[in-house]
């Protein structure tokens, strides 16, 4: 499961938003399920930032969501964030000269479930 989280970030406020970010993402990199995680700007208009994770399952990433360190440390970062979706569920990869390696949704297909 990738996680998305973008900000648009004043220039006035980027060394401030920069810390906050790297505790944000050692917060989340210290709970079970992590598996990657990388702060990034856009090339094209430096007020463009992403924090991207990834997770080993959705109930990883909500169970991290829940650790007192990640509330503290994660959340009042995440807030921040645009509000559009920013979870999505991998359904195809493939590695540097690799076949494409399709993967079943994990949606439930009726959405009352």
């Amino acid at each position: 499961m990738l996680v998305l989280n973008r900000f648009s970030v004043p220039t006035e406020t980027q060394d401030a938003f920069r810390e906050q970010a790297h505790a944000a993402l050692a917060a989340l990199a210290r709970t079970p399920g992590y598996r990657s995680g990388r702060l990034t700007r856009a090339l094209e208009d430096p007020a463009g930032w992403i924090l991207v994770t990834e997770w080993e399952s959705v109930g990883a990433y909500r169970r991290a969501l829940g650790a007192y360190d990640v509330k503290v440390s994660a959340t009042p970062l995440l807030a921040l964030s645009l509000d559009e979706p920013s979870a999505f569920e991998t359904l195809a990869e493939a590695g540097p000269g690799g076949d494409v390696v399709i993967t079943a949704s994990d949606r439930a297909a009726d959405p009352r479930r």
